[in-house]
């Protein structure tokens, strides 16, 4: 509130004085508001919270004296300048007259047309079968807990692939990151980061200095 005080008024030398003046504000409503705001911001703000990637390394505390190859296989190579070199199935590092030839290296990249598409082309029987289940819960046909049931029963599949990651040591974080954002983007189910191979280094040296 606003008060005004007056003083002054007296004569001098038969003169009138003019009044004089003096304004004070009260603050304390501005400040009461001000508190007040400040209160209702804390109590309805979101903070931010730390955002985390789950991922899946193997048990290595008890080493597998005989490894047995991943079934429906597909690793994914990465090296320097955004470059991924993937194979399918079990390696091979020489031809075998029952495996079959040795592994070669095929490339990919991190656009729209090239790894986006190669995973949903691997993967369209699942996506078919997870948009199917998305439409049943949209139309109530599916409880919440039923339909997450069902999605992860889907990406558990046997039949569907199992992506294994390797890296250099001329890969970056980001490619790691990209790499695995693509496979959550296409609901792929099983995917892991491993060790790369020695011989899967040594093909994937021949590619970067062929080039």
């Amino acid at each position: 509130m606003a008060e005004i005080q007056e003083g002054g008024g007296g004569k001098k030398g038969g003169k009138k004085r003019a009044k004089k003046q003096s304004t004070r504000i009260d603050m304390t409503p501005m400040v009461d508001l001000a508190f007040l705001l400040l209160t209702f911001f804390v109590l309805t703000a979101t903070f931010s919270k730390p955002k985390s990637m789950e991922l899946t390394f193997p048990d290595t505390s008890i080493p597998d004296p005989d490894p047995k190859p991943i079934k429906n296989g597909i690793t994914f190579l990465l090296s320097k300048d955004n470059r991924i070199f993937y194979y399918e199935g079990e390696f091979k590092p020489v031809d075998d007259p029952v495996k079959g030839p040795k592994t070669t290296l095929s490339e990919l990249n991190f656009s729209k047309e090239s790894l986006r598409k190669y995973l949903l082309d691997k993967n369209k029987t699942m996506q078919e079968q997870i948009v199917a289940l998305k439409s049943q819960f949209e139309k109530d046909q599916l409880a919440d807990t039923t339909y997450k049931r069902k999605v992860r029963q889907v990406k558990a599949d046997p039949k569907s692939f199992t992506y294994l990651i390797k890296t250099d040591d001329k890969a970056t974080f980001k490619n790691v990151i990209d790499i695995i954002d693509e496979l959550n983007y296409n609901a792929v189910g099983k995917y892991v980061m491993v060790d790369i191979l020695k011989p899967e280094l040594d093909l994937v040296i021949q590619k970067v200095g062929a080039n």
